[in-house]
């Protein structure tokens, strides 16, 4: 399979990234806290600018807008999943398949991952808004704003939702619109 990525020096990024088999290995905080340590490590050497995200049970969403010289988004990715896979690793050993062996794959994330290329604003602001829906999406909570492991309350607080936004109450269609 030719798989081929864009790679834009100083793009703007939306990523979703899933756990191997769909297993609901975010679930607990102990593990959303083990990612958010990976993906501060990684960019303490490897800088990006997080525009928004989402952590759910078993996958999650990301935009990330690279350095203006700097089109690597697959080294950060690696180094992620694989600083989170190691240390998820120790904490909750699991059979490893001969392929992922073979590989030196754990157990933790699908092989690929998907990136879209943010090209306009109205780009951006649709994928936001994906992001901090996907909770109710998923049926996960009634509110963007009931889901604590998102972007969602950082916009509300910079008055770019309204609290309500994607709540039964409120139809969706932009930030900051009812």
């Amino acid at each position: 399979m030719n798989y081929r990525r864009i790679f834009v020096p100083g793009g703007t990024f939306f990523f979703t990234v899933v756990t191997y088999n769909r297993t609901p290995t975010l679930i607990q905080p102990e593990s959303i806290n083990l990612f958010h340590d990976a993906v501060n490590k990684v960019h303490k050497n490897h800088p990006f600018r997080m525009t928004a995200w989402v952590i759910l049970p078993d996958h999650l969403h990301m935009i990330w807008k690279l350095p203006e010289k700097d089109p690597d988004y697959p080294t950060r990715w690696r180094l992620i999943k694989s600083y989170f896979s190691h240390h998820w690793m120790e904490k909750y050993p699991q059979e490893v398949s001969p392929s992922r062996q073979k590989k030196v794959e754990c157990p933790v994330w699908q092989r690929r991952y998907w990136e879209h290329w943010i090209r306009d604003n109205n780009d951006l602001e649709r994928h936001v808004e994906y992001i901090h829906y996907n909770p109710v999406k998923h049926g996960i909570v009634q509110a963007p704003i009931d889901w604590q492991f998102s972007s969602f309350d950082e916009y509300v607080k910079r008055g770019l939702y309204a609290h309500d936004w994607g709540s039964d109450s409120r139809r969706l269609g932009g930030m900051g619109k009812p």
